[in-house]
């Protein structure tokens, strides 16, 4: 799919491509290709002389191939975005910026909920984007907005996650639902600070290569405060989730000792009793006491060992070691 964007007054207007010649016929200003096949690459390198890159050149993690000025002097930039799903984890994609012809060239595979909010912000917007490096840098601004926003997310859902684990009594069950939705938001947070470091770092490369005019030199340097601010929220939300983690599997602890307290209770308790029924259950010819009691020689030993289990248990019971 291929999004084109004409500057008019100001404001980023998509212009409906369905041949190569629509393409031609065009001056645009942000050439946008999510998935592009091989006939939207063919018309991007015969009319603009631009070869984009392949998925595999995209995902290229080395630091030499992120960031560089081709020998024809078009700009090659690598940026990480985030991508939140309903369904399932959130992931980064990453997006291969190509600045050539005083036009920008972005390449992905997904379509990304910041680059449809920077094309309706900027038709609402007149006079919010001048030229092409405008539109990057709304792009890495906007990028920071929604990693605010998705921070948001993560501290409400661990506000939710901690009144479960505050709360008076907390089963086994609710304890592993906290421990897995706090690993699913732990997990949220570390491709946010990826997402906002492989940012500062594309912003930086701008500004070093000076690009920008002053105007939009005072936005990169905003752009940086913004990204410097969230890091140390991402901090704040790793120690909230470290906390969260080991008051739950303090909880868990606590159960567990519950429960082996009770077992360890009752096998004291029953030692007694097990001592008087091995004694009496000797293979021996002569017990006086039992000659005493007469027939009531297996009624007393009953009653002796159920009282040798019950004096314990108030004990236990008094003590508070039964709670």
């Amino acid at each position: 799919m291929i999004n084109v964007f004409v500057l008019q007054n100001g404001r980023l207007n998509q212009v409906n491509i369905d041949s190569r010649a629509d393409l031609e016929n065009t001056t645009p200003v942000w050439v946008d290709l999510t998935d592009p096949n091989d006939d939207e690459r063919d018309w991007v390198k015969g009319i603009y002389g631009v070869t984009l890159p392949g998925e595999d050149e995209v995902k290229d993690i080395e630091a030499s191939a992120r960031y560089y000025e081709a020998e024809n002097g078009d700009l090659h930039l690598r940026t990480d975005f985030l991508l939140e799903e309903d369904d399932g984890p959130s992931s980064v994609v990453t997006v291969a910026f190509i600045l050539a012809r005083d036009i920008l060239f972005s390449v992905h595979s997904e379509d990304l909920p910041i680059f449809r909010l920077v094309r309706m912000r900027a038709r609402s917007r007149p006079g919010s984007i001048n030229d092409y490096k405008d539109v990057l840098l709304d792009l890495y601004a906007t990028d920071a907005e929604y990693s605010a926003d998705a921070l948001e997310g993560v501290y409400q859902a661990l506000e939710a996650v901690s009144k479960s684990v505050l709360q008076k009594e907390i089963t086994d069950q609710d304890a592993a639902t906290a421990l897995n939705a706090m690993a699913h938001e732990e997990d949220l947070n570390g491709r946010i600070r990826r997402n906002m470091m492989d940012t500062r770092r594309a912003v930086s490369f701008l500004m070093r290569g000076r690009l920008l005019n002053t105007e939009q030199f005072d936005e990169a340097r905003q752009i940086m405060r913004d990204i410097e601010s969230l890091d140390g929220h991402t901090a704040f939300l790793f120690d909230k989730i470290n906390f969260l983690m080991d008051a739950t599997v303090g909880f868990i602890n606590i159960n567990q000792n519950k429960i082996i307290k009770i077992f360890s209770v009752a096998s004291v308790a029953l030692l007694p009793p097990t001592l008087i029924a091995s004694i009496y259950g000797m293979n021996m010819k002569y017990f006086p006491e039992l000659e005493f009691f007469g027939n009531y020689g297996y009624l007393y030993t009953v009653i002796l060992m159920a009282a040798s289990a019950v004096v314990p248990m108030l004990y236990f019971r008094k003590r508070g070691w039964l709670r």
